[in-house]
């Protein structure tokens, strides 16, 4: 076949042809997207963060919610606080009393019963010592038998003995009474009582049964998190937290905590080395004493409120970030304070 020469100037249709000015900008756009895009994620720094929920608690166990159980059993004669009441330290809570309302009266009787016996077998006591040192003195002098002195050690044995017995006997009536007379129920601390749990005059309660609930006031707030088993290693007491409570509005953006809005500062104050029974780890959340927003009053965050938290971990690029969770990957180890 001949050797053919085209010229461009032979297609004249073609080249009357022109490339639509919207596909141009949008190619245009695509290419600088794409470059953004690689840019950003070459460059722009991604702080790494572990997410947990949990709630408002307590760091000491002292603050937090508590039980008031009875003292002793007995029936309960009568209440002194109802649900919402707000208790000073000492204040009474409820009064008990037991069915034998001369039960009182009765042990103090045996104590003296108790007492007067103990105060004989130790009089019986010295007197059986001094019978034991004559006989000894007899003995020595050869004017009383080997035996007579043995029976008079024996004898002082039993009366010791009976002593014994008796101290025994008047400290477990001291026992009785002492925990028969602990029959007003008190506030342990200031605080408030959120639940009654107890019945009216008619209702029996044996010791230990739980009468209220109880939350002392003044306590100091922490958050309860619980984060992923694969992420725990990497969390360490003193790592900052950005805390997002229940209810407060919130703009959260994971890589630039500094740029959320509506979140607070915490810091990692405990972390539990044992998982709970659902697999997730404890941390406890405190407050960071320099952070420049404080936490929200007790009246909108109470005990018990809803909270997630997110640890910030390490810093690395956008690029490595989004790697890392296509591939599902832990976060980086911290290199720092190891």
């Amino acid at each position: 076949m001949p050797n053919q020469t085209f010229h461009s100037e032979s297609f004249s249709t073609l080249n009357r042809i022109q490339l639509p000015r919207l596909a141009r900008t949008v190619t245009w756009c695509i290419c600088i997207a794409i470059v953004a895009v690689g840019l950003f994620l070459a460059f722009v720094p991604w702080v790494q963060t572990t997410t947990g929920r949990g709630q408002v608690t307590a760091l000491d166990p002292d603050d937090r919610m508590q039980d008031i159980n009875a003292l002793v059993s007995g029936r309960i004669e009568e209440w002194f606080v109802r649900d919402g009441s707000e208790v000073s330290v000492g204040d009474p809570i409820v009064r008990l009393v037991d069915n034998d309302p001369l039960l009182l009266e009765r042990l103090n009787l045996e104590r003296l019963q108790v007492e007067s016996k103990l105060e004989a077998a130790s009089s019986a006591v010295q007197t059986a010592e001094i019978d034991l040192r004559r006989t000894k003195n007899l003995l020595d002098q050869g004017l009383a038998a080997e035996r007579d002195y043995e029976r008079a050690q024996i004898r002082v044995e039993e009366l010791r003995s009976r002593v014994a017995e008796a101290a025994a006997e008047l400290n477990r009536v001291d026992i009785s009474l002492s925990r028969q007379s602990v029959q007003m129920v008190r506030a342990p601390r200031d605080g408030v009582i959120v639940g009654i749990n107890g019945g009216d005059s008619a209702t029996y309660v044996s010791t230990g049964d739980i009468l209220a609930t109880f939350v002392p006031m003044d306590a100091t707030r922490a958050i309860e998190l619980y984060i992923d088993g694969r992420d725990i290693a990497l969390v360490q007491p003193g790592a900052p937290v950005r805390l997002q409570f229940e209810g407060w509005p919130v703009i959260q953006l994971s890589g630039w905590p500094s740029l959320a809005v509506g979140t607070f500062e915490g810091t990692v104050a405990v972390v539990d080395p044992s998982a709970n029974s659902t697999g997730k780890f404890r941390l406890l959340i405190v407050e960071d004493p320099e952070a420049e927003v404080p936490w929200p009053d007790d009246r909108f965050i109470r005990f018990g409120a809803k909270a997630r938290g997110w640890v910030l971990l390490e810093t690395v690029r956008a690029g490595y970030e989004v790697w890392r969770q296509l591939n599902n990957f832990p976060p980086d180890f911290p290199t720092t304070g190891q």
